[in-house]
């Protein structure tokens, strides 16, 4: 998978590749992602990539003709699968969306900044749209990471066991049931019996019980979708 991330603070965003699992896909080569200064495709000695707003209000706005340069010039090298725009004003991102993310060959993503970018750069480049949650960040460099660590992680090979990724939260819309490991008896918090039975039936049947209850009393919108 080859990830190429647009950003207006390009030192913001490189130090999550550089560690941990996304090092590691990296170093293997089984994703490969770039970073393209927005200002780069400035226009003057200033390198503006910004401007007032059309009718007046607060705040800044991306232009597009420096976005529109930067995602031609990338459109020209190769073919992509989606142009991804990251701002607050948008689906909020979840395990299935990751999910569909990771099968993708070649993604660009757009990070925001400001008041966000020209209507017309979602108009005509953007083809998916991703807010991390509902609040306002300075600019969309986190988010981007973020997304990148969530589909990072479901390519095969990043993970040691593969399939631990399939028992996460939210991969059957429900949240991952209580995890324990040794010491089996602290101060007199002892491990349930059911996980040192040996029993694997059993102890599916209890995790699967158990992920259904903390769904219904954490977040019981899940059951619902």
């Amino acid at each position: 998978m080859r990830i190429d991330i647009i950003t207006v603070e390009p030192d913001l965003i490189k130090s999550p590749f550089e560690n941990s699992m996304m090092k590691r896909a990296i170093e293997k080569n089984l994703a490969e992602v770039h970073f393209h200064n927005l200002r780069e495709y400035g226009f003057g000695n200033y390198r503006q990539i910004d401007d007032y707003q059309f009718g007046g209000g607060a705040g800044m706005v991306l232009m597009i003709e420096p976005i529109a340069k930067c995602i031609e010039k990338l459109k020209a090298e190769r073919e992509y699968d989606e142009v991804i725009y990251m701002t607050p004003d948008a689906k909020t991102l979840n395990q299935a969306t990751a999910n569909t993310l990771s099968l993708k060959k070649n993604i660009i993503i757009l990070t925001g900044h400001y008041k966000g970018v020209d209507q017309r750069v979602r108009d005509l480049f953007v083809t998916r749209e991703i807010s991390i949650g509902d609040y306002v960040l300075t600019g969309g460099e986190l988010a981007a990471a973020v997304l990148c660590d969530a589909v990072i992680r479901l390519l095969p090979g990043v993970l040691g066991d593969e399939t631990s990724a399939l028992t996460d939260s939210f991969q059957d819309n429900l949240l991952a049931p209580p995890v324990y490991t040794r010491p089996a008896d602290y101060n007199g918090l002892k491990v349930p019996e059911i996980l040192l039975s040996g029993n694997f039936p059993k102890i599916e049947e209890w995790r699967a019980d158990q992920a259904y209850k903390r769904t219904e009393m954490i977040r019981p919108d899940l059951l619902e979708d």
